[in-house]
């Protein structure tokens, strides 16, 4: 069971990605704009990751560790500004579809940073996860699909910088607790969205009595707890598995909204539901033991003798 401790925390942190579309959908339904949704997931996900932070504070970072981990963050606020931007431009499903090409790119920056091709079961996942995202995401069910190519690029970016956010999630695993590196990376994303978004809600009660309903969920579920859940699993899964397990995003983007807001689910897009669990179970399938070859037979038995 031990062997599927790591694994299931990069599912959950995806899976927590894949809530806040409901609660954002909620938001913008009680009047929060884009600003206010944005700068406050960010506002509090610091917060919620800030406190623990303070209390755990290993001496031991450096200046320099610090300032390599505010640089890690900067991609988790890429990915929220880079995809908010492509949905201005490019249909919902397109979007989906576009911001899931970051299994692709996470294999493939697996496999340039170890020089070796991925896996034969996380290409066999690949084959199941695309067609399940594209079935899932609706955009084969012939409603409109509306796309530029400013969307289009900012969808690929969104991709990119979630690869990324993967990648160094995985990285410095023992500089310090993971809460610590979640709180420093959360306090570089808000850099970049506050930038971007400024909280503006912060000048008004009202406005921040308003936004703290859905601001605190979204930090938690979309700021404090993914990149802590990633800090602990992904450098024990490796990169190519993360982006397979957190493919879970959209599966449980689709349940919230079906059972929370009521949105319909067509036949097709279950059986990409299927399919993404389908490429995670495969992705995740331990692989077969290596026959041991005549050679390595020989050789073994050259050194036990000599």
């Amino acid at each position: 069971m031990s062997r599927y401790r790591y694994p299931l925390l990069v599912f959950l942190g995806g899976a927590c990605y894949g809530i806040l579309s409901t609660i954002v959908k909620l938001a913008y339904a009680a009047g929060i704009d884009r600003s206010g949704v944005s700068s406050g997931q960010f506002f509090f996900g610091m917060l919620l990751l800030l406190i623990p932070a303070w209390r755990a504070r290993p001496r031991q970072l450096t200046a320099r560790q610090v300032l390599v981990m505010l640089a890690a963050g900067v991609p988790t606020g890429g990915t929220t500004l880079f995809y908010y931007h492509a949905l201005v431009s490019v249909s919902a499903s397109l979007a989906v579809v576009l911001l899931f090409q970051y299994i692709v790119i996470a294999l493939v920056l697996e496999g340039v940073l170890r020089r070796a091709w991925p896996a034969r079961q996380k290409l066999a996942a690949l084959l199941l996860l695309l067609p399940g995202s594209l079935l899932a995401s609706g955009v084969l069910t012939g409603a409109p699909v509306t796309a530029d190519a400013r969307g289009v690029v900012l969808g690929l970016l969104a991709a990119l910088s979630y690869a990324i956010v993967l990648l160094v999630s995985g990285a410095g695993a023992r500089e310090g607790p993971p809460v610590c590196k979640a709180a420093v990376m959360a306090c570089g994303g808000a850099a970049v969205v506050f930038t971007a978004l400024p909280p503006t809600f912060l000048t008004s009660a009202d406005a921040f009595l308003a936004v703290l309903p859905y601001g605190l969920p979204l930090g938690l579920l979309g700021v404090t707890l993914p990149p802590l859940l990633f800090a602990i699993g992904i450098p024990h899964t490796g990169l190519g598995l993360a982006g397979i397990l957190t493919t879970s995003e959209l599966v449980i983007a689709m349940l919230s909204a079906h059972f929370v807001l009521g949105e319909a689910v067509s036949p097709l897009a279950w059986l990409g539901i299927a399919l993404i669990f389908g490429g995670i179970l495969v992705g995740n399938r331990a692989p077969a033991p290596r026959k041991k070859s005549r050679a390595d037979l020989h050789e073994a038995c050259e050194m036990r003798y000599n």
